[in-house]
């Protein structure tokens, strides 16, 4: 079949030449080559494509009807070649993303916002998730991820920074409950916990010698939502355990007072992650870089 496929273009270069021989020139085929790819063409088809005399030749019936088409789908693999060249050196074309959902929200959207106006033809479709998805099975041309990555083949990555936790409480809770100085005094504290998938997640601190241990917050309050913690957090309800950027800002105006620094010291890992393939569209490039390049100041 695709040997078969390969003389429609000699067919077509016929039919707007005019004639065998200068098809056969435009080719750089001999006249007997062109003739013979149009008579193969024929038998399979089964039906005479020319009316052949032996000055002239012009199309039968059968031949007007394939010439149309033929022309249609030579014209298609022309276009689609055309944008996958320009995909190579423009920035167009959708591109769908996944992110993380607090730190896509915070940290990332900002970035891709920026790209969106930049190159107006880059269509984006966010999809947030704090799940691990399979990219190749959604569809998903890029994403932002946290935490230790899983062993595949099918995948490249890139790392983009690293994000602390931070252990912290109001100003207002710490005089009332008095600032804890060990992880012994922490454990008489009461804490919002986060929950994840319906359990309780403890928090990864260091002891004294540097050892990182589970540790189990006495929480009064529980939430699948950082940003209720932090906001928990800041009522004076209790001791939090939180990412660095997510809080930064509360910090530095006095509303959350970090404690403990030595022992909340745990850093994730924040990777771009997308399928691997020999060759990566501009529009991933171009978004991989930027995010190189600015994402690492919105953390920091």
């Amino acid at each position: 079949m695709l040997n078969d496929l390969s003389g429609i273009p000699v067919f077509v270069a016929v039919v707007e030449s005019g004639n065998f021989s200068k098809a056969a020139q435009n080719l750089f085929l001999t006249r007997s080559a062109v003739g013979k790819t149009i008579s193969r063409l024929e038998e399979r088809l089964g039906v005479d494509l020319f009316k052949r005399t032996t000055r002239t030749q012009t199309l039968t019936e059968e031949g007007k009807i394939f010439y149309q088409q033929s022309r249609l789908a030579l014209d298609s693999i022309r276009k689609a070649e055309d944008e996958i060249q320009q995909g190579k050196v423009l920035v167009k074309g959708h591109l769908k993303v996944s992110l993380p959902v607090l730190f896509g929200h915070k940290c990332v959207m900002p970035i891709l916002f920026s790209l969106a106006q930049t190159y107006p033809e880059l269509k984006l479709d966010l999809a947030f998730s704090d799940q691990q998805i399979n990219l190749l099975e959604e569809g998903v041309d890029l994403a932002v991820r946290i935490g230790t990555l899983a062993d595949s083949s099918f995948i490249k990555a890139r790392q983009l920074g690293q994000h602390g936790m931070v252990l912290c409480a109001s100003p207002d809770f710490l005089k009332k409950y008095a600032e804890p100085f060990t992880l012994a005094e922490l454990s008489h504290h009461p804490t919002i916990g986060y929950k994840r998938g319906g359990i309780i997640q403890n928090w990864q601190l260091k002891d004294d010698i540097g050892n990182i241990v589970d540790f189990c917050p006495n929480t009064i309050l529980t939430t699948d939502d950082f940003t209720a913690i932090a906001a928990a957090a800041c009522n004076g309800i209790g001791l939090a355990w939180l990412p660095d950027w997510l809080i930064s800002r509360e910090i530095e105006l006095g509303e959350l007072q970090q404690i403990l620094p030595n022992s909340a010291c745990t850093a994730f890992s924040i990777n771009l992650i997308w399928p691997n393939s020999t060759w990566l569209p501009y529009k991933t490039r171009v978004v991989i870089d930027e995010l190189v390049a600015k994402l690492p100041k919105m953390i920091s």
